[in-house]
């Protein structure tokens, strides 16, 4: 088994201990939370409410249950008892003490929920992704070709356990993602469920269609939105919304689906291989789906709250990642390409004109290997992304 992984977030969380009475680690199954807390403060007790009698305890006798746990514990899949928040807000508003819980659950929505209601202003709230390219860099498990990174994904127990990512991902959807949401939603019919992620997979980079999605599952359109609603919640996909400033065009306004794992991605399109990506249809947008995630856990590991947006006109001109700064935008044209050519520059400079005289830094990131300036743009290869 090899040895953990360094999580960027670790430095963030260490920052943070000493400022706030609880500490709030959310992510998807599998991503590494519980080994990174408990890594990080293997002086704090540890206690998962995953387990029943835990679980019991702290439903039936909230307040014994905190007078045995008074500081210092890692609390587990809190979301599980979601009596339990009130009484942490008194337990930390009368004491004082910082640091002194640390709570862990990957439902989203039921965690933030309580957090909102009964925990604002005393958490500081992380949310913990699968590893990224530079984590993995760093860990020398970053695979030589983005067709190998882009297949493996970035759960950690893929490196931990060397294990192979068809079986993973396989045992991932049955015992996870399905797990998940049949306790969320009520889902009568698993494999319609199945269907619809497929379809959400083959829509990964491009303009969300609710409607057409849910026709294409012969779903209704509020099921529709209530099971993406639940991908969102459990940290499996994100939307990514267009920038709306208006530079005399008429702009799209209709958000892109991504997933947060394009090794999961992979395998819900049944790609198992490298070679089967190399000459898939799709390699574009999973290749935009895997920088664009990488940006997106760059954010949340630096605790950097940026909000990020892509640009697109109705003629079909498009930025595929923005950063709207104080003093410039931060632009990514994004392209799976290993040779570059100016057809690739276009969208770029088309953008720095239109947005003239404001400011703008350019960005390519292609599938390549060298980094180097062309064109006035600044040209990152896969392995070297960053913000």
């Amino acid at each position: 088994m090899s040895e953990w992984i360094k999580r960027t977030m670790a430095k963030e969380i260490r920052a943070r201990i000493k400022q706030y009475p609880i500490l709030a680690v959310t992510g998807p199954r599998q991503s590494g939370k519980t080994t990174l807390l408990k890594t990080l403060f293997p002086d704090y007790e540890y206690l998962s409410l995953e387990n029943l009698d835990n679980r019991d305890f702290a439903k039936e006798d909230p307040n014994g249950f905190l007078q045995q746990y008074r500081t210092k514990t890692i609390f587990d899949e809190v979301q599980r008892v979601p009596e339990l928040f009130s009484y942490l807000q008194t337990a930390v508003d009368k004491s004082g003490e910082m640091g002194q819980y640390i709570l862990s659950g990957s439902q989203n929505f039921h965690l933030l929920k309580h957090i909102t209601q009964s925990l604002a202003g005393r958490v500081a709230l992380f949310r913990l992704l699968p590893l990224d390219t530079q984590e993995l860099e760093h860990a020398k498990k970053l695979p030589a070709n983005y067709l190998d990174a882009c297949i493996q994904g970035g759960y950690p127990a893929v490196y931990h356990r060397d294990l192979d990512p068809t079986d993973f991902y396989a045992n991932y959807i049955r015992t996870y993602i399905e797990k998940d949401v049949t306790e969320l939603i009520h889902i009568r019919d698993v494999n319609t469920f199945r269907t619809f992620l497929g379809l959400c997979a083959a829509r990964a980079g491009q303009l969300l269609n609710l409607t057409a999605l849910a026709n294409d599952c012969n779903i209704s359109q509020p099921t529709a939105k209530a099971w993406l609603s639940v991908l969102e919640s459990s940290y499996l996909v994100f939307l990514l919304h267009p920038y709306h400033e208006n530079f005399n065009k008429r702009l799209v306004k209709t958000p892109k689906l991504y997933f947060y794992d394009v090794g999961l991605l992979n395998h819900l399109l049944q790609i198992r291989k490298p070679e089967e990506l190399a000459i898939n249809r799709l390699k574009g947008n999973i290749f935009e789906n895997f920088v664009i995630a990488n940006f997106q856990k760059f954010n949340e590991n630096r605790y950097q709250h940026l909000n990020y947006y892509f640009w697109q006109d109705h003629n079909g001109l498009e930025i595929d990642l923005l950063l709207k700064n104080a003093n410039a935008f931060d632009v990514y044209e994004i392209k799976s390409t290993q040779t570059l050519g100016s057809a690739l520059f276009k969208n770029l400079k088309h953008f720095i004109e239109l947005v003239d005289p404001q400011s703008v830094r350019p960005h390519l990131v292609y599938g390549g290997e060298q980094a180097l300036i062309r064109s006035n743009v600044q040209v990152l290869p896969w392995k070297m992304l960053e913000q």
